[in-house]
């Protein structure tokens, strides 16, 4: 997306839309982009810097680390926010500001956690137990009694 800076007026401005998926440069067979990115942003220029804030999605199809089966998943970035230094170029690419966010927040172990699914219910049925176990052994730390 890229913005020229003097279409933006004192008081800002405000763009929704869609743009070419960002991240398709780092797409296999793990990861595929589905469709276009939708952003709602409002941009500013203020203080030789231009600011920008606003909200991404992106529905991307990822492989569950668990059943290895492929799901549908929405990226969302409720909280975009920028801010860049302006050193002379009219026309300001925001692409890798968008880029970076929406990678930071795609799921770093994607799990499908479809109901139906019997590899993902049986290995939460597997780890309960275990986590009952942790959870028995820190209670009992925490009714010891440490005289001072």
């Amino acid at each position: 997306m890229k913005v020229h800076l003097k279409q933006i007026p004192p008081e800002g401005l405000h763009l929704e839309g869609e743009e070419e998926c960002p991240i398709s440069d780092v797409q296999t067979d793990d990861i595929r982009c589905l469709g276009s990115m939708s952003y709602n942003v409002d941009i500013g220029v203020a203080g030789g810097a231009l600011w920008a804030t606003g909200s991404l999605k992106q529905t991307v199809e990822l492989r569950c680390v668990v059943c290895l089966l492929k799901f549908v998943h929405e990226v969302r970035v409720p909280a975009f926010a920028m801010r860049t230094e302006l050193h002379g170029p009219e026309t300001i690419d925001l692409t890798p500001f968008l880029r970076e966010d929406l990678l930071l927040n795609l799921p770093p172990h994607p799990r499908c956690d479809r109901d139906g699914c019997v590899v993902c219910e049986v290995t939460q049925r597997r780890a309960a137990p275990a986590e009952a176990k942790r959870n028995v052994a820190w209670s009992a730390l925490d009714k010891l009694k440490i005289k001072r």
